[in-house]
């Protein structure tokens, strides 16, 4: 895997025939405070081969998961169009592997633009090992915390996770989403894959589980957001700066799953608020929807739509925020910085357009992460209340007892 000095030198080349503009912006997003280097990745590694202790408290850090090499993009798209809980296909056996093997070409493209490989992982470690160290000082009852990285769709799977979990003795189990906002397409289909792990073995977990299942509103998330989203906006020509509007960017979903009672976008929309309300209202927003894949109806007005729009009317200068992805990855630093940013931006005549930082390795949001799993182990809480209600007209059986499954933990 490239380091992140690479993937910057790389991704700097790559914006040279961009605007000058567009070109700082990139520098300035890899070289930030937020950013880790190699080294770093390998004191982490060193850290955690060099505690010896037992774990206690193990904290399942849940997540999509994206393609480290280009090796890799066949096996996570399979993987993905295979989940009948994020898309559901008829003979969907026989039709994701061939939708798979003809999107491959394109999304590795899209990989090698971003430096060869998706950045989570890296995130995720060094978001966890950050976290873990917290949770020993906040929490020395639960101590020694150790974090798993679940992936749905590259390794480490969810259910390596839980194995290693296993072995190596954990008395506490949290599994955490890495989704601020809960949707039964993305938290679901990872808790899902927990139920799966134990009533396809028809074993009991030696563990004892609960699950962090959202945190839209937390207010260390939300000051996080806004610092990100006041950093970015001093970057604009001062005499600009109050004309720009915000654009708070999350990945769509179709409209079939959002009428059957999907929470999502209510709490996408819940985040927006609290985060606005933090910054005062400073600049006119919207909440846009980015990702659609297919021709069926799905959540709007799309991202690149409204780009469209608003050059149009006369609305220029734009920041984009990434509201539910809390890592860089393919949806950030390719859609939302290239295809929008760049190619779009230019079609449409933008004055500026610039993209808030992610949340990556910012302190605070680490704080967030810890404090989230400190104040959920002390509460004996399995879940929250939200998690027990299924959506009005689910057609999911999974989902259910997924739900039994946490209820009847046993704290």
């Amino acid at each position: 895997m490239c380091s992140s000095r690479e993937r910057a030198r790389i991704l700097f080349q790559q914006s040279v025939c961009c605007s000058s503009r567009w070109c700082c912006r990139v520098q300035w997003r890899w070289h930030s405070t937020a950013a880790v280097t190699k080294g770093e990745v390998d004191d982490i590694k060193e850290n955690v081969q060099l505690n010896k202790r037992k774990p206690k408290t193990g904290i399942l850090m849940l997540n999509m998961g994206g393609p480290e090499t280009l090796d890799d993009v066949h096996d996570f798209l399979l993987r993905l169009f295979l989940d009948k809980d994020l898309i559901p296909l008829p003979a969907q056996s026989k039709l994701a592997p061939f939708i798979a093997r003809r999107r491959t070409p394109k999304i590795q493209e899209q990989y090698h633009r971003i430096g060869g490989g998706s950045p989570i992982k890296m995130w995720t470690a060094v978001q966890g090992d950050g976290m873990v160290k917290l949770l020993d000082e906040y929490s020395p009852e639960t101590a020694p915390h150790k974090f798993y990285i679940g992936f749905r769709y590259v390794h480490p799977l969810t259910e390596e996770a839980i194995e290693e979990m296993e072995k190596d003795g954990i008395e506490r189990a949290v599994a955490f989403t890495q989704y601020p906002q809960y949707s039964c397409s993305t938290t679901g289909s990872s808790l899902n894959a927990i139920y799966r792990y134990y009533s396809g073995r028809r074993t009991a977990p030696k563990m004892k589980w609960s699950t962090i299942d959202r945190w839209p509103t937390h207010p260390l998330l939300i000051q996080c957001v806004a610092d990100h989203v006041w950093q970015e906006l001093d970057r604009f020509p001062a005499e600009k700066r109050a004309d720009v509007v915000i654009l708070f960017s999350a990945h769509s979903l179709p409209m079939s799953v959002v009428n059957r009672g999907d929470p999502y976008p209510q709490e996408v929309g819940a985040t927006v608020q609290r985060v606005m309300e933090t910054l005062n209202f400073c600049n006119p927003y919207r909440l846009v929807w980015q990702s659609k894949v297919g021709p069926l109806p799905w959540l709007g007005p799309s991202t690149d739509d409204t780009i469209k729009g608003l050059c149009e009317r006369g609305k220029k200068n734009l920041l984009l925020v990434p509201i539910a992805f809390t890592s860089d990855h393919i949806e950030t630093l390719h859609e939302l910085d290239i295809e929008y940013a760049q190619i779009l931006g230019n079609k449409c005549g933008v004055e500026n357009i610039r993209r808030a930082e992610s949340l990556n390795g910012n302190q605070l949001f680490i704080k967030a992460l810890a404090d989230l799993v400190n104040t959920h182990l002390k509460s004996a809480a399995t879940s929250s209340k939200q998690l027990s209600l299924r959506c009005p007209l689910c057609v999911n059986p999974v989902c259910g007892e997924t739900k039994a499954f946490f209820a009847k933990q046993n704290l």
